[in-house]
C-alpha cells in the first residue's frame, strides 16, 4: 500500500501544480496584457511640403482638400514622381474610416484599379466640387472617379461610406 500512496501523492501534485500555473497565466491575460478594441489613435500629418513639391513637379493640377473640419484627419502623404506623378493622401473620417486622396497620370483603368483595389464603376454619378464623379463600388474600397482632370485621373477611394467620400471630393481645390 505504501507504493500507491505515494502515485496519489504525486497525481495530487501534479493537478494542484497545473491549477497554480492556469491561474498565473490568467492573471498574467487579464491583468498584465493591454485590451483595448478601439483603433489606434492615428497621428496626424502635415501634407504641405509634399503637396507643394508635387504641386511643382507636375503638369496636371493637384488635388487637395480645403475648408475640411478638424476631424478629418491626414494620416498619410505620398508624393512618387518615378510612378506616374502619382499623388497620395490619406485621411481618417470623423466616422473613423478611411479616405484617400489618388491623382496619377498612369493608364485610367490600371490606377483606377488599384487606387479603389478592385472596385467596379456603376451608372450612378456625384455632382460634387463643381464636378461629376463616377461611383464605383465593391472590392475593399467604394470610390468616386473624376476622369475630366487634364492629364490625370483623380480618385477618391476607401472603407468611408459615399456621403464622406463626397464631402471630400467636394472639397478638393485642384490647382
Amino acid at each position: 500500500m505504501a507504493g500507491s500512496n505515494g502515485k496519489q501523492k504525486t497525481a495530487r501534485d501534479m493537478i494542484i501544480s497545473l491549477a497554480l500555473i492556469g491561474f498565473a497565466a490568467a492573471v498574467v491575460y487579464f491583468i498584465a496584457l493591454p485590451h483595448n478594441d478601439r483603433a489606434p489613435d492615428l497621428k496626424r500629418v502635415d501634407y504641405r511640403i509634399e503637396l507643394i513639391t508635387a504641386r511643382r513637379a507636375v503638369s496636371y493640377p493637384v488635388a487637395a482638400p480645403e475648408g475640411l473640419p478638424d476631424t478629418w484627419k491626414a494620416t498619410s502623404v505620398r508624393f512618387q514622381g518615378q510612378k506616374g506623378d502619382r499623388w497620395h493622401l490619406g485621411f481618417q473620417t470623423p466616422a473613423g474610416q478611411y479616405a484617400q486622396v489618388e491623382q496619377s497620370t498612369e493608364k485610367p483603368a490600371e490606377f483606377i484599379d488599384q487606387a479603389s483595389q478592385g472596385a467596379s464603376a456603376t451608372r450612378r454619378t456625384e455632382r460634387a466640387g463643381g464636378h461629376t464623379w463616377t461611383r464605383y463600388t465593391g472590392g475593399r474600397y467604394d470610390a468616386l472617379v473624376l476622369q475630366d482632370t487634364p492629364g490625370s485621373t483623380t480618385v477618391v477611394a476607401g472603407t468611408a461610406s459615399f456621403k464622406e467620400l463626397t464631402a471630400m471630393a467636394a472639397a478638393l481645390r485642384m490647382k
